[in-house]
């Protein structure tokens, strides 16, 4: 509980001044935009406050036990860390074409990265992981194509329990493609052309009751600011394959904002 108050009081130090000019200048401009933007926040806050709620109390049971094993202390610690940085994204998502810094990003190296931040899960689940052809450059912004590779790779994660993960790059003539694909549960059809809605979780989530359908909103809507674009198929019963795609042609960011 220290540590989440700790993040939390810094995080609202570090954002809220940058966060309420923004807001002001929305308020001033249109003020239905402006309500409406609040009640998204309200919105998402709320459901996100019940999310937490989760890890947490599960933490507490956790140290309530004798158990020496620090491992399911370790998982639970994670999924804090990930709700909160889903948040502080979400806060930053409208404002984002502001800040973007696009540059050519080596993939294997961030892969690789992302990897070694989610090993605890391969290992606690007892999944592989499969890197291929990684070895390529994409323009696109570091800080907001590792959130789409996290939110990506978490979700194959979430949804896997044997087997492994696969990242994978194909080049094409006009783009680069990565590919993460799991060997998970998989995903109806007919769910398939709303999964990028917001707050969309369909036949998975139902039985997942933590899933916010947020995850996926973002990532379409990052893409879709970086000039990428991300597609999903899928099978029940055998795994999924997201797919991101990333332009080879030159983009410029005056461009991109305008997105």
């Amino acid at each position: 509980m220290v540590i989440t108050y700790k993040h939390y009081r810094d995080t609202r130090e570090k954002y809220s001044d940058y966060y309420e000019n923004n807001i002001s200048e929305i308020k001033r401009s249109d003020e239905d935009k402006y309500w409406e933007i609040i009640r998204e926040k309200e919105d998402f806050f709320t459901l996100w406050a019940h999310q937490i709620k989760t890890p947490i109390a599960a933490l507490r049971a956790l140290f309530d036990t004798s158990d020496s094993d620090t491992s399911g202390y370790k998982q639970e610690l994670f999924k804090i860390e990930n709700y909160v940085e889903m948040a502080l994204n979400y806060i930053r998502f409208d404002t984002m074409s502001g800040d973007m810094v696009l540059e050519e990003i080596h993939i294997e190296a961030l892969v690789k990265q992302l990897v070694k931040k989610f090993a605890p899960i391969f290992i606690h689940k007892h999944l592989s992981v499969k890197l291929e052809n990684l070895d390529i450059k994409v323009l696109t912004d570091e800080k907001w194509f590792s959130f789409v590779l996290d939110q990506v790779l978490s979700n194959a994660l979430k949804y896997t329990n044997e087997g492994q993960v696969t990242i994978k790059a194909v080049a094409w003539d006009d783009k680069n493609e990565i590919i993460i694909s799991d060997t998970g549960i998989g995903i109806r059809q007919e769910d398939i052309p709303r999964l990028f809605e917001k707050g969309f979780t369909g036949y998975n989530g139902r039985f997942d009751k933590k899933a916010s359908g947020l995850g996926l909103y973002l990532c379409k809507g990052v893409c879709n600011k970086l000039g990428h674009e991300i597609s999903i198929t899928s099978e029940v019963g055998k795994g999924t394959n997201v797919i991101i795609s990333c332009k080879k042609d030159s983009l410029k960011k005056s461009n991109l904002t305008k997105m």
